[in-house]
């Protein structure tokens, strides 16, 4: 069965005749009559109009704005004592060496010989850090020559590889000298007791090949397991390094002498 709507009968409330009629914007306002919001002065000085007598209106007086005229500050201006304070810090400049544990009884042995031309030819400043375990070197205040310190840096470097002092000292003296280390690895990948076998092709019986090239080549050589320490101008590192490759590689010795002898003949002419 279907359901029957409901209708509700909703009163018609009565009319207010305060509401005003509705005006329709499209036909215009011109026939449309609007009270002022103000009526004219009369004769006495009182307006009439929306506002009644009872309502109070406090009207003050607008105070007159000042204008406050701001100086400008100047960006180039700067203060002396600023300037003053602000003082750039001079940069000291410093070196450190690390020193292995195996060379802490020789430093320790031979300190004052390494100390003293550090400090009275080159007049630089060294000290052996205990906590950090390295030597420092560093440059006095207003100290200008930087090569100084570099060549301290060498001297004590090679020291530590181990060269003797003497030896160490030339890095000082001359200026053509340098420090070259590489591996035996780096020539031929050696394991073992071929590695061993290297080693003491290198140094040679009771170190006469070692001492040969030394003297042929005028170079300084420390062997150090595997690794090799060179000191010596450019052109006799070369010479030495060549003739310690043959060794490693297989050649004999004897053939590696007198490769060395004519390379060094040929030096000496070119000198």
């Amino acid at each position: 069965m279907p359901k029957k709507s409901k209708t509700i009968n909703v009163p018609i409330e009565a009319v207010d005749e305060d509401i005003p009629e509705l005006v329709d914007i499209e036909s215009g306002l011109d026939g449309l009559e609007l009270p002022p919001l103000i009526d004219d002065v009369d004769e006495e000085g009182e307006t009439t109009g929306v506002l009644d007598e009872d309502d109070d209106v406090q009207m003050k007086e607008l105070k007159p704005i000042k204008e406050v005229k701001r100086k400008r500050r100047r960006e180039d201006r700067m203060d002396v004592d600023e300037t003053e304070t602000k003082k750039e810090k001079p940069t000291i400049e410093m070196r450190k060496v690390p020193v292995p544990p195996h060379r802490y009884g020789q430093l320790k042995e031979n300190w004052v010989k390494i100390i003293t031309p550090i400090v009275k030819q080159l007049g630089l400043q060294v000290r052996f850090n205990l906590k950090s375990r390295n030597v420092e070197i560093r440059c006095p205040e207003n100290y200008d020559n930087k090569t100084n310190l570099q060549k301290a840096t060498e001297f004590v470097k090679a020291f530590i590889l181990g060269f003797t002092v003497d030896d160490a000292l030339a890095l000082i003296r001359l200026d053509h000298l340098f420090l070259e280390t590489f591996e035996i690895n780096d020539v031929k990948p050696l394991k073992g007791d071929h590695l061993s076998r290297a080693i003491g092709r290198i140094a040679g019986k009771e170190g006469r090949t070692k001492f040969t090239i030394e003297n042929v080549t005028k170079t300084r050589i420390v062997l150090a397991d595997s690794k090799i320490h060179l000191l010596g101008s450019y052109q006799s590192i070369q010479v030495a390094r060549n003739a310690i490759c043959s060794l490693i590689l297989g050649s004999p010795p004897n053939k590696v002498y007198g490769n060395l002898r004519t390379l060094s003949s040929r030096l000496a002419e070119r000198l």
